[in-house]
């Protein structure tokens, strides 16, 4: 649920490796292939089949000759494909906040860095549903020849690895060195153990859990309802017209509060006014320097994701539950997998809290499956997985370095 894109504003400056660091792998573009036609449609979990399917996807580094070194990161709500470098064709795209930005993640995946892309390759694809490449709302129905809005089957994180894995196979990739995600990419992540057994040897699953709590229900039940209710969203038919911004941007900045924690937004904004002298102003629009925070977060993020992909990823967010492997018991659903584990979680993040990171450790160690589990003490809240490099860094090498001794 995090969005890595603006997880930085208002926060210490970072220096970003430039394109020509020999810490950045440099320039990008994404590559694109169709993975289910009419003859091979893609089966999905709500009983219906989709085609064509559409995946855009990132690269970084090589495949090495037994293929047997490959990452696969899987992005959180609000991300993509493009998770490190610099996007070559940002500007041809339209996606403007790629010029002054590199990948997601960059400060985690490069040369030298916690994924180095001189052992391993690593990539990233966007998800079904997607605004970003890959086959989602705003993409064209065949059958009617407008985007297919509402008419979208509705998909689950189960239909993101079955898409994921046929990316895989087509990439001739038998098994996997590891798979990585945080938040809703952490629980993708945890759902290829658990659909593959033996297809990934590592999986490092961070800020996230078995399931989504009932309080992220209701948060994203609000954030649905804030863009049905818009008066543009039209039944999800808004393209080509006015859009529900409003809608979206009231839906992100809820999203934004539960990135965050309480101390961190007393550190960032306490109780200040925009006015700098600390007395309020006395009337109804923004005041206090949160109010102008969440607004700037709410605008920027309708610039660059579709109304419709955030109800799709969302609802795709609450359906998950990993014990439903187990029929519905989490420890049975566990005994199924055969993959390593890094699980890390933050002491401050109340989204996906350390007692449900916990839960899950607990899980996998009643069934002797191998796992490290740690508790990071942060103040960031959920972003922590976003911005806590330094402590996260030599965790995940460590764990990756562990992975190649045969």
């Amino acid at each position: 649920m995090s969005d890595p894109l603006n997880a930085l504003v208002g926060r210490k400056p970072k220096q970003y490796d430039g394109p020509d660091s020999p810490r950045s792998v440099g320039w990008t573009e994404p590559c694109r292939v169709r993975l289910a036609d009419e003859i091979n449609p893609l089966p999905l979990d709500c009983g219906e089949t989709i085609a064509p399917v559409d995946v855009e996807y990132e690269v970084y580094g090589e495949m090495n000759e037994n293929r047997d070194n490959v990452i696969l990161i899987l992005h959180a709500l609000s991300g993509d494909a493009h998770v490190a470098g610099w996007d070559a064709k940002a500007e041809e795209y339209g996606r403007l906040w790629r010029k002054t930005r590199p990948g997601w993640w960059d400060s985690m995946v490069g040369p030298g860095k916690a994924f180095d892309t001189r052992k391993y390759c690593v990539i990233c694809s966007n998800v079904l549903g997607s605004c970003y490449g890959t086959t989602g709302p705003s993409s064209t129905d065949p059958t009617t020849g407008r985007q297919y809005g509402l008419r979208f089957p509705i998909v689950t994180v189960g239909d993101w690895v079955r898409l994921q894995e046929r990316l895989v196979t087509y990439l001739g990739i038998e098994r996997l060195f590891a798979v990585a995600g945080g938040s809703l990419g952490g629980q993708q992540a945890l759902e290829w153990t658990l659909a593959y057994p033996g297809r990934t040897k590592l999986a490092i699953i961070l800020a996230s859990s078995a399931r989504l709590s009932d309080q992220g229900l209701a948060f994203n039940a609000v954030g649905r309802h804030a863009i049905i209710s818009d008066p543009n969203f039209k039944g999800g038919d808004y393209y080509g017209g006015p859009t529900p911004d409003r809608g979206l941007a009231i839906a992100r900045m809820l999203g934004h509060i539960t990135y965050l924690s309480e101390v961190s937004m007393r550190q960032k904004f306490g109780r200040r006014y925009r006015n700098g002298n600390n007395t309020p102003g006395f009337h109804l629009g923004i005041d206090f320097e949160v109010e102008s925070y969440l607004q700037h977060q709410g605008q920027a993020f309708v610039e660059r994701f579709d109304a419709n992909s955030y109800l799709y990823i969302s609802r795709a967010m609450d359906y998950y539950d990993a014990a439903s492997w187990g029929e519905g018991d989490l420890d049975k659903a566990c005994s199924r997998v055969d993959s390593k584990f890094l699980l890390v979680s933050f002491s401050s993040d109340w989204l996906y809290t350390p007692e449900q990171m916990k839960e899950l450790a607990l899980a996998l160690c009643r069934n002797r499956k191998p796992v490290t589990y740690v508790n990071i003490p942060s103040s960031y809240g959920h972003d922590a997985f976003l911005l806590e490099v330094e402590r996260l860094e030599p965790l995940i090498r460590c764990f990756l370095e562990g992975g190649l001794v045969r």
